[in-house]
């Protein structure tokens, strides 16, 4: 599966694309939309730093409560280096600024994987107020751990996600987040994690008011719910997303055989490997409960070889 859309809202804002150099921007109110400013991947006829400097000179900024990095120019080979510069001199212009995506790219544009990253943190820096961060892309990413007081929601779409960054996360001290999600992808496309870097995050101490977390489109989901299914943090949160990975029953059992999930207000599996008997046990234990589960198996489908050898895949890979 790749990403076929763009994001449709964010900050509960729905999403406006600021047109193009030939066309002229439609009324809008600068706080009624997230802002999308982007170029194009290949052959732009203009740089991503151009086209923001257009918003900035036509949208009152002041205003300006979300903001979403579209493309820029020859995203598989430029990190956004230069993006993160330019949004981090203009921080005197967002002062209302409180949620920002890097990477709003679609498989058209940029594959997931082939999408560049940079160093984002000096974005929680610059906006001290930002309480919502989404990424998009792994390679080259990094996350050095950082305090943050506002952020209440930081989400990492990747193919792979390298360790170094799981680790820089989990290391922060970021005491209002409430919605962790991170995409740990395949080690073919950087994502070599192991459950090991996530225990600061499953221990739960610096994320004192978490309550979603998604780990998540992972080789290792198996392994991951077995650190789940002891994890302290567990036990205050609301939602957990352990979908789009290599999930089995052996992982859907640990979830089972380990501390009380019927508190949840839902569990998200989908994109699952589980046979019938595990997925109705599941049902059972957690619906009777008023826990919404989606066990949904969507194109989780397995390649078998002639020697036995089976491959399974997560959702979200190049």
């Amino acid at each position: 599966m790749t990403i076929g859309e763009h994001l449709k809202a964010l900050h509960g804002l729905p999403a406006y694309t600021f047109p193009g150099a030939e066309h002229k921007p439609r009324p809008v109110e600068p706080d009624a939309v997230a802002w999308r400013v982007g170029a194009d991947v290949y052959d732009s006829d203009e740089k991503w730093t151009d086209a923001f400097a257009r918003f900035c000179a036509a949208v009152d900024t002041t205003r300006v409560k979300a903001l979403i990095v579209g493309a820029w120019e020859e995203a598989y080979e430029e990190d956004p280096g230069v993006v993160v510069e330019a949004l981090t001199a203009a921080r005197d212009r967002f002062p209302a600024l409180r949620a920002l995506f890097l990477g709003d790219m679609v498989g058209e544009e940029c594959e997931i994987s082939w999408i560049n990253q940079t160093d984002v943190t000096p974005l929680l820096t610059a906006f001290p107020a930002l309480e919502e961060l989404g990424v998009r892309g792994g390679s080259g990413l990094s996350f050095p751990a950082v305090r943050h007081g506002a952020l209440r929601r930081l989400v990492i779409e990747t193919g792979g996600l390298p360790a170094e960054v799981v680790r820089g996360v989990a290391d922060s001290d970021l005491p209002a987040l409430e919605h962790l999600d991170l995409w740990l992808g395949t080690p073919e496309y950087g994502g070599d994690s192991e459950t090991a870097d996530l225990e600061p995050i499953l221990a739960g101490a610096r994320l004192p008011h978490l309550r979603h977390l998604g780990l998540r489109n992972s080789e290792i989901q198996d392994a991951v719910a077995v650190a789940v299914a002891q994890a302290p943090v567990v036990a205050r949160l609301e939602v957990l997303d352990l979908s789009m990975g290599v999930l089995t029953d052996e992982g859907a059992a640990a979830l089972l055989d380990g501390q009380p999930l019927t508190h949840l207000k839902k569990l998200d599996l989908h994109h699952h490997y589980l046979g019938e008997q595990l997925q109705e046990c599941v049902r059972q234990t957690l619906e009777a409960a008023g826990v919404e589960v989606d066990l949904d198996r969507g194109d989780a489908e397995e390649d078998a070889e002639d020697d036995g050898t089976v491959w399974r895949y997560v959702a979200v890979g190049e």
